[in-house]
């Protein structure tokens, strides 16, 4: 557990690395997973015949798949216009762009016609949002809460990397809607931003509500702590919630804080890669996962199971993709399939196990989504919907990305492969940093 980013011996061997550069990984503090949740000794195991009672998973709902702000934004809109009661929207990017200015202009219509409406963003990702923007939401009765709004990028202590990362919008109870689109333009357009490649799910039925009081507890906290007086305080009704649907699906919520949900999304991967049987499609922009994780999919590739990789190809995050590509030794020696996205910027967090089992949402596998950030998942137990996920994955993997093979690494100059593993260092240092930072003894620890 303490030493669950760093390398193995097999990898260091497969990537040829000099002695001299293993000072770098060598276990000299503790980091890595154990920064989640530093009282504990030991992880759970995950084995193949033992169930982890990590989730609750919900029958009954209805869930559809939707590929893109193309097909995201005009339900969300609708959704937003449609609202009668209650609004909570959560966006790590809330963009000035024309994609933010439609969101914003029926937020405003939802306020003005007396519907409660919240909009979480947060400090860092939103940075760039206009307060003239801000101002214009709450002229119209939208309130407006910043998460962690004192953004510095000279400190690397825990309570500045936790970030709100979720990407949630649930409407009276009964739609939500969770994955990993924010709100901004993501159709490159605009010639300013790249074409993304990203999945969100719309939600009807009993799962709704847990969303909702997800959502809606969130709001509390941070309203508590930037002091503002919290909404219950103004007698809202909340409304009934939705009926159960007729043959829908199983499904669950899955989040990850920094108070009882440390590990659940990790979990609820460990789980489903430890019971897998055939296959294991793993897709992630940002993909650095630990030790334990690693060791899961390296366990799974013995077992004879077809494990795939669609990773990252444009390098819009230089240090983490260049230490991702430091690991890449070793799952390729175990016969796991790696794919690198190069039509655009690839934005997903899902995956499809075995044909019935998927996820889709927020979570990227790296230290950053796994150790600290405020993530939201959804995970669906349903053939059609994952067959429908596979299906567009598999179109991306064909006809938009490029495969890696061994040969390709032993082709890479010795330079290149010297910075994968330096940057793989760097962020072991910043995650050893972030996880002793002094606390000012004189401020409430902070915890969400």
């Amino acid at each position: 557990m303490v030493n669950d980013f760093y390398p193995t011996r097999s990898e260091e061997k497969t990537n040829r690395i000099p002695n001299a550069l293993h000072h770098c990984m060598t276990p000299t503090s503790r980091g890595g997973d154990d920064l989640a949740d530093r009282g504990s000794s030991s992880r759970p195991s995950v084995d193949k015949d033992i169930e982890l009672n990590v989730f609750q998973k919900v029958s009954q709902n209805q869930i559809a798949l939707l590929h893109n702000g193309e097909a995201y934004f005009p339900l969300l809109e609708t959704a937003l216009d449609q609202a009668t009661k209650v609004i909570f929207l959560e966006s790590y990017i809330f963009s000035n762009d024309r994609t933010g200015k439609r969101i914003a202009e029926a937020l405003r219509r939802a306020a003005a016609r007396g519907v409660k409406t919240h909009l979480l963003i947060d400090g860092f990702g939103s940075k760039d949002l206009p307060k003239t923007m801000r101002d214009h939401l709450e002229e119209a009765g939208v309130m407006v809460l910043v998460f962690r709004a004192n953004v510095s990028p000279w400190t690397l202590k825990r309570q500045r990397l936790r970030r709100l990362h979720r990407k949630i919008a649930v409407v009276d109870l009964k739609i939500a809607f969770v994955g990993g689109i924010n709100i901004i333009d993501d159709t490159g357009k605009d010639g300013q931003t790249l074409c993304r490649y990203d999945f969100a799910v719309s939600i009807a039925g009993p799962m709704v509500k847990e969303i909702h009081d997800s959502a809606r507890h969130l709001w509390s906290r941070v309203a508590w702590y930037r002091r503002l007086r919290f909404f219950r305080n103004q007698n809202i009704k909340r409304p009934p919630p939705s009926k159960e649907l007729e043959g829908g699906m199983r499904s669950a919520f899955v989040v990850r804080n920094n108070i009882r949900h440390r590990r659940d999304i990790e979990d609820a991967y460990l789980q489903a890669i430890g019971q897998a049987n055939t296959e294991i499609i793993l897709v992630n922009a940002y993909f650095l996962p630990g030790l334990t994780f690693r060791q899961a999919l390296l366990v799974a590739a013995g077992r004879g199971i077809r494990v795939v990789l669609l990773l990252q190809g444009k390098m819009d995050k230089r240090l983490f993709q260049r230490a991702s590509r430091a690991l890449y030794g070793s799952f390729l020696d175990a016969g796991i399939e790696i794919y690198e996205y190069h039509h655009g910027l690839l934005h997903a967090k899902v995956a499809v196990i075995d044909e019935h089992w998927a996820t889709v949402g927020s979570s990227n596998l790296d230290p950053f989504s796994l150790l600290l950030a405020l993530e939201a998942n959804v995970v669906v137990d349903d053939r059609k919907f994952a067959a429908e996920l596979k299906r567009n994955l598999n179109q991306a993997i064909i006809m938009k990305a490029r495969r890696i093979f061994e040969s390709d690494l032993r082709a890479q100059p010795f330079s290149i492969r010297l910075m994968n593993w330096l940057s793989y260092g760097m962020v072991r240092f910043m995650i050893g940093i972030a996880g002793y930072a002094p606390q000012n003894p004189t401020k409430r620890p902070e915890s969400l």
